[in-house]
């Protein structure tokens, strides 16, 4: 029962994981939408922030394949230290968490705070089982 329950939180972070990931890839491209990322300073990101957020994205996603590992969601990558990796990514969260709550912007707060919140918990749960 509890197997399946951290089966299927994992799956639901790691699916997170890629929408916040694909939003980093949108800011790289150069869309409108910087108000709600990075403290809420432009609405297009410069050159270096771009960069900045294409890198986010692959953190994001490797993030997600942690958490699938850990879960056994995906199989045979078990050289991955998966138990300090999750403890790195719930932590980043919580942090992350509070960083977006002291946001200047409005946008960051009300949409990536409870986000970032929401996934912290999660990663919590996985981590303590």
């Amino acid at each position: 029962m509890l197997e399946d329950l951290i089966y299927t939180l994992s799956i639901i972070v790691s699916i997170m994981f890629v929408v916040v990931a694909v939003f980093q890839v949108l800011l790289s491209l150069g869309y409108p939408i910087g108000e709600f990322a990075m403290g809420g300073y432009y609405k297009v990101l410069p050159k270096k922030l771009r960069i900045a957020s294409l890198i986010n994205a692959f953190v994001l996603l490797f993030m997600g394949f942690v958490i699938l590992q850990h879960a056994n969601v995906i199989i045979g990558f078990d050289f991955l230290p998966t138990n300090i990796l999750l403890w790195v990514i719930t932590i980043f969260l919580g942090v992350n968490t509070i960083a977006n709550l002291i946001s200047r912007s409005k946008k960051e707060k009300l949409v990536m705070t409870p986000l970032s919140g929401f996934t912290f918990l999660l990663c919590l749960l996985i981590a303590l089982s």
